[in-house]
């Protein structure tokens, strides 16, 4: 099965989907910052024969708007609501890695009655850290672009399937590839999460929910105990000998868990109160 591309305009701005296609039980994917809706096909593929898969690229991300002037969290919520909207996806299961999986989960917080359940993959609530947005600058600043070729932006950017991943993601011009975002936006993107954390948000969650974490990934072990105190009813799993893109690392070990978790939060509300 192949996708097709879905355009979703909001306010002026574009946003582009890979539509895998289905007409029961639907899943949107969000991926990470600087990454984009590629990232996902390994395990759209997997699903879609049972779902209706849609990967997003985020606004400023990909396919979509490069330069977005408002690069909000609540932003970020209401491109999944149009998307949800636009392509008549009902009560889809919300499946978000890193920022992507913050965007899933405050989606899921301020529009209960849109979410039928949610995985967070590498995300959490997150606290207060001034410095990540600066950090992060510096580490796109490193990027040696335009690379290139193709197998030196893979191996720059660590390397096998996790390189292989985010070079997927560059577009090749005049020759040479380049990143597909801007680098003032991704920074910007992040400001949010940078001066708060979202507790409050993650608490109201009522939907199923499905954590999974690398083992040497991005959330450490007090934001993860913090998590499941809050909302015991939740699934959580660590994923051995991965880091924070452990959905490029093992994508087979999270399909398996995907498909598990899908499965069980497959019934839909109406049937339940049949």
């Amino acid at each position: 099965m192949t996708w097709s591309e879905r355009t979703v305009v909001r306010d002026g701005v574009r946003i582009s989907c890979r539509d895998w296609g289905g007409v029961e039980r639907p899943v949107v994917l969000l991926h990470g910052l600087a990454g984009h809706a590629g990232e996902w096909d390994a395990i759209a593929r997997h699903l879609s024969p049972r779902h209706h898969v849609v990967a997003v690229d985020q606004r400023g991300h990909g396919s979509s708007e490069r330069h977005p002037q408002d690069r909000s969290r609540a932003a970020y919520v209401a491109d999944v609501i149009a998307v949800l909207d636009q392509l008549h996806l009902r009560q889809p299961v919300l499946i978000g890695q890193s920022l992507g999986g913050h965007t899933a989960m405050l989606t899921a917080a301020a529009h209960p009655d849109r979410v039928r359940a949610l995985v967070l993959v590498e995300a959490g609530p997150g606290g207060p850290s001034p410095d990540v947005p600066a950090g992060i600058g510096r580490w796109l600043d490193s990027w040696p672009a335009p690379f290139p070729s193709r197998e030196a932006a893979t191996a720059f950017l660590g390397g096998g399937p996790v390189g292989e991943g985010w070079a997927a993601g560059l577009e090749e011009r005049d020759g040479a590839w380049w990143p597909r975002f801007d680098r003032d936006v991704m920074v910007d993107s992040l400001a949010e999460d940078a001066q708060r954390s979202y507790w409050d948000e993650w608490a109201s969650i009522a939907c199923p929910t499905l954590v999974v974490l690398g083992q040497s990934g991005i959330i450490t072990p007090e934001e993860s105990g913090r998590m499941l105190q809050q909302r015991p009813e939740t699934v959580a799993m660590s994923v051995p000998g991965t880091g924070h893109d452990l959905h490029l690392e093992q994508p087979d070990i999270l399909r398996g868990a995907l498909e598990r978790f899908l499965r069980d939060t497959a019934e839909p509300p109406t049937a339940k109160q049949a």
